[in-house]
């Protein structure tokens, strides 16, 4: 038997998934407690403007490779970290893009500490940015983690992080771990916002389903995760399904 695959290759490389519109798989990496830590597959979205700037959410490693097919869309002129455990790879395209503005969630800076001693602008309204006239900024402000997605008008697609989680059986390895991810409410094709982070969200209940609503809204054709299987289509019938429980 083939060993299990948790990531979605080929990695590293820029896929397009609409018009202007980019997502870069990158690797797994070990989160959670001591044990058991589980696999997280990482995506990135890249979207370009109608000025041809780059906006790139997430960042996953850069790559000689990726940064020269980057570099072959445009200047990349905002890179975001949209909630408080993404930011890692941040610094390296920082390094490597000094022009663009650097865009953290709240929190990320309490994270990150020291990985992130840069100047670096904050998210604290939703309206205000270069890129208001093609992309809608949604915060869910949370006590412990605020998340920030977004919303691209031309191709209609909803941009989440971990307010959707989607973990496919067939990539999560031996069937035990398919309970704990079952149990998280983030086994496809279940797929949801995990339960430990809804915890978070008891005292924040009603700003997380105003985002919500504001998302299904819009009606999304697609919805891209950060981790899991994403949504090319019925984007706002699987908001509804997976946030049924808060709706």
């Amino acid at each position: 038997m083939s060993k299990c695959s948790h990531t979605y290759p080929p990695l590293n490389v820029l896929k397009p998934v609409a018009e202007n519109v980019w997502i870069v798989d990158g690797p797994a990496i070990r989160f959670g407690f001591s044990w058991p830590k589980l696999s997280f597959p990482t995506r990135m979205t890249i979207v370009r403007l109608s000025n041809g700037a780059l906006f790139v959410h997430s960042p996953t490693p850069l790559t000689e490779d990726l940064r020269a097919a980057v570099e072959n869309l445009g200047p990349v002129s905002h890179i975001i970290g949209p909630n408080r455990i993404h930011y890692w790879w941040i610094p390296e395209w920082r390094a490597a893009f000094p022009q663009a503005e650097i865009w953290l969630a709240p929190n990320i800076r309490e994270q990150a500490g020291k990985r992130i001693d840069f100047p670096a602008n904050e998210f604290a309204v939703e309206t205000g940015y270069a890129w208001d006239g093609e992309i809608e900024t949604i915060i869910a402000p949370g006590s412990y983690m605020s998340e920030v997605d977004f919303f691209h008008k031309p191709s209609r697609t909803l941009v989440l992080t971990d307010l959707i989680e989607n973990f496919e059986p067939k990539k999560v390895g031996p069937w035990p771990l398919h309970w704990l991810y079952r149990l998280g409410g983030v086994l496809d094709p279940h797929g949801s916002m995990p339960r430990d982070m809804r915890m978070t969200y008891r005292d924040n209940k009603a700003e997380l389903r105003r985002a919500v609503e504001r998302m299904i809204e819009l009606e999304p054709e697609r919805v891209i995760l950060a981790h899991g299987r994403w949504y090319p289509s019925d984007g706002a019938g699987e908001l509804k399904r997976a946030f049924s429980w808060l709706l």
